[in-house]
């Protein structure tokens, strides 16, 4: 019974010889660079990530930043009305 079902273990997998086995590398990749080398490469790729955006044309942008102002004007009225009538509910109901 050496084997059960649903095990995870792979035949052979103990039979590896450990000069087969790479170490892993401490650092990485980024022990090799230095602090100003990973600080540029940083910055480019924000640059790369950012010519990659899809920018709003002047027109887009000015109908979404009126949809925004309309739609927190009307929220600002939702709001104002709403907390005038609980105070007026509350002075009805306490005096």
């Amino acid at each position: 019974m050496a084997d059960a079902v649903g095990s995870i273990d792979t035949p052979g997998a103990q039979d590896e010889a450990p000069e087969t086995q790479k170490k892993a590398r401490k650092g990485g990749k980024r022990a090799k660079k230095g602090p100003l080398k990973r600080l540029g490469t940083f910055y480019r790729q924000i640059v790369a990530e950012l010519r990659k955006v899809v920018w709003p044309t002047r027109n887009q942008l000015t109908t979404y930043t009126t949809v925004v102002i309309v739609f927190v004007l009307v929220m600002i009225g939702l709001v104002t009305v709403i907390d005038y009538g609980l105070n007026h509910a509350a002075k009805y109901v306490f005096g």
